[in-house]
């Protein structure tokens, strides 16, 4: 009973391979998106700033993920799922009438709504997979949509692009509404009756509380709290490591710009190859000890980079791709399995925004400081609090283990 064996179960099973389906469909226009607003919004303005902000657009809506995570718990989350990707498609619609000057806010405010879109429809198949998903296929399921979406964002952009060169920004904008009404077809098609949360849910409360309660959930977790932490650190470093990677090329490698688009490709490869992985390493090792291991792989090739060969920046790379997903890997299965339905889509929503928002954060405080310290203390300093993430992981799993096993001492 293998890796191959479980992939193929995840598969053969019908909701977790059409929502896998719907994810990879939806994926490959929002990655092509992504990439083409930036070149999109440099040719319309030619402001490099304005360029910058289309990536922060989408990113934002994370920041309220707590709030738009509730409606997948108070909505039937397959029809939840279908309508988001409907209403998706007609926002992506009307960038065919963007036009230099005069209306590049509009390309602006429907990346901010495609982005909280994906907020909610995130946590609607989290936790529609949770509920239909065995529990023994989760980790497998979460590795492939890893492995999925790492692989969308090595072959999209590239198509985007060249959709945008032939045909401008419009057309971009088309095939993304189209990915998104594929993707609502393939949802409307899940062998889901229904799904329980609406029926299953407590009575609503005051706003606060129930905005809150996934981070109430998380933070009294003795297995999700760590995580979560361990989660938004690895990310926090990553968003440092990916504000210095331009700057590591030029002085560290002495490459051009270009260089950059083969190391991320290798990181891209490095994280499918870990989101194949993933499932069957998951069954033989404890989730903190999976995440610790992967956070070690990360940190060192973060830490490889103050040195100038060719060969250790490919390896380097290979590593941050291989470690980096394994804490969100781990984190998001444990919140799957260890939350109630009931509130499951707030607490699946607030853990992204909790382990992503640093990641928007260490970006521009990145960009900041390599103007002023050099490459190599930025990316020594980021490996070696990746090894200090490590350690306290590590060290709350013995704590954990010895109290569990103090009863029967």
């Amino acid at each position: 009973m293998g890796g191959g064996s479980a992939v193929a179960r995840v598969l053969r099973d019908r909701t977790a391979g059409r929502c896998l389906a719907g994810v990879i469909v939806s994926g490959f226009g929002t990655s092509a998106m992504w990439l083409t607003a930036g070149i999109w919004v440099k040719s319309l303005t030619g402001s490099d700033s304005l360029a910058a902000l289309t990536v922060f657009a989408m990113w934002a809506p994370v920041l309220a993920g707590p709030a738009l995570g509730a409606l997948a718990d108070r909505m039937d989350r397959k029809v939840l799922l279908v309508r988001g990707n409907l209403v998706t498609a007609c926002l992506l619609v009307p960038l065919v009438l963007v036009d230099p000057g005069r209306t590049v806010w509009l390309l602006f405010a429907v990346l901010v709504l495609h982005g909280a879109s994906g907020v909610v429809l995130d946590a609607a198949e989290s936790a529609l997979v949770a509920g239909t998903v065995p529990a023994s296929l989760l980790a497998d399921f979460n590795g492939l949509r890893m492995t999925a979406n790492e692989g969308m964002k090595l072959v999209a952009p590239l198509a985007g692009a060249g959709l945008y060169v032939r045909f401008g920004g419009p057309a971009v904008a088309l095939l993304a509404a189209a990915t998104c009404a594929l993707a609502a077809l393939v949802f409307a098609r899940l062998p889901v009756r229904r799904t329980p949360a609406t029926a299953d849910s407590p009575p609503a409360g005051p706003w606060r509380d129930e905005l809150a309660a996934g981070l109430r959930r998380i933070r009294a977790s003795a297995v999700l709290r760590p995580l979560v932490t361990a989660g938004a650190a690895t990310m926090f470093l990553a968003g440092v490591n990916g504000a210095v990677t331009f700057a590591y090329v030029d002085e560290v490698l002495g490459r051009a710009p270009a260089y950059a688009g083969v190391l991320y490709a290798v990181q891209g490869a490095g994280s499918v190859t870990v989101g194949l992985l993933a499932g069957p390493l998951l069954r033989r090792l404890p989730e903190r000890l999976f995440a610790a291991g992967g956070i070690a792989v990360f940190a060192l090739g973060v830490g490889a980079r103050t040195v100038s060969p060719d060969a250790v920046a490919l390896g380097a790379s290979a590593g941050i791709g291989l470690g980096l997903p394994c804490v969100l890997i781990a984190a998001m299965t444990a919140v799957q399995r260890e939350t109630p339905d009931a509130v499951l889509g707030r607490t699946a929503a607030t853990a992204g925004s909790l382990m992503t928002a640093p990641n928007a954060v260490a970006l521009a405080l990145g960009a900041g400081l390599v103007a002023v310290v050099d490459v190599r203390v930025l990316t020594a300093s980021a490996g070696v609090a990746g090894v200090l993430a490590v350690m306290v992981l590590t060290a709350g799993a013995r704590r954990r283990r010895d109290v569990t096993a103090s009863p029967r001492a």
